[in-house]
């Protein structure tokens, strides 16, 4: 799978590649040179949460129903 690199240094990884390690736009990628000199690219290993509210995922403890959190939202309650 060739591709080309542009006067900035930037090349298009094939969508092949892009969909088998999961990489979408805006997704970071790693290089990894290997003892033999074999370049690798990899999906880079965030340490943040991907968007500001997945840490928050899960974490809602209320027993509620949506019609009653709804009736709270509204003044019924």
């Amino acid at each position: 799978m060739p591709t080309t690199l542009t006067r900035k240094g930037q090349i298009t990884i094939p969508k092949s590649v892009r969909d088998l390690l999961g990489l979408q736009a805006g997704s970071a990628v790693d290089f990894k040179v290997t003892e033999d000199g074999q370049v690798l690219l990899l999906p880079a290993e965030t340490r943040q949460p991907a968007s500001r509210f997945s840490a928050l995922r899960g974490v809602a403890t209320v027993k509620m129903s949506t019609d009653e959190i709804m009736a709270l939202t509204r003044g019924e309650g």
